[in-house]
């Protein structure tokens, strides 16, 4: 039987054409390898802050259905703008996004922050808080206290004569990518992702 033997020479030729089509192989794969394992780590991140903010929504809303609703109408016709009894709800929000990370404890936002309400109609007993400068990107935390929720006989909100009367608290403060910072690094024409902004709202009953 005959024998074929390669040329020492067209060996290393072909061993140095398969290490080259690794490496190719290699460096087209990295990155998308990469993008993928921080996209894991973004994410997982998000859902985290998400539970957070929803953990300080809850926190806020327990706080608050027990607060005294008499400082929230003035001579029985217009509420104030500014009731103290809202003022422990803003801060337990705030120290509990503190608490749990989602803010720093050297933060330049702090309770109460710019106040806005009450509102109109059915928001009539609704005040927004919102503490600016959050973080390095200066985002903004906004805390709406509604305590005028309503459920009537047919289920629907704010109609008919109520059946319960509570108070929702939403939450809502943006989240920052860091799966930014890499899609730009691999593709420096891509302006990357926008901030999403979570929002949580957590509802009580009044207990006063």
């Amino acid at each position: 039987m005959a024998r074929f033997r390669i040329p020492h020479c067209r060996a290393a030729l072909l061993l140095q054409e398969t290490r080259g089509q690794a490496l190719l192989e290699f460096a087209i794969t990295l990155p998308l390898l990469v993008v993928f394992i921080v996209g894991i780590y973004d994410f997982s991140g998000a859902f985290n802050q998400k539970q957070k903010i929803a953990q300080a929504a809850q926190e806020g809303a327990i706080i608050a259905g027990a607060q005294p609703i008499n400082d929230i109408r003035s001579s029985g016709s217009s509420a104030p703008t500014n009731p103290d009894s809202l003022l422990p709800v803003v801060t337990a929000v705030f120290n509990s996004l503190v608490g749990s990370g989602v803010l720093s404890s050297g933060t330049a936002c702090a309770p109460p922050g710019s106040v806005s309400g009450p509102g109109a109609g059915l928001a009539a007993l609704t005040w927004t808080y919102t503490m600016s400068g959050c973080d390095s990107a200066g985002d903004n935390l906004i805390v709406t206290i509604n305590r005028g929720w309503a459920c009537g006989n047919g289920g629907a909100c704010s109609t008919g004569p109520p059946v319960a009367v509570g108070t929702t608290v939403t939450v809502s403060y943006p989240y920052q990518w860091q799966f930014n910072s890499m899609i730009q690094l691999l593709f420096p024409a891509s302006n990357g992702y926008s901030s999403p902004t979570v929002t949580e709202t957590a509802t009580v009953h009044n207990q006063t």
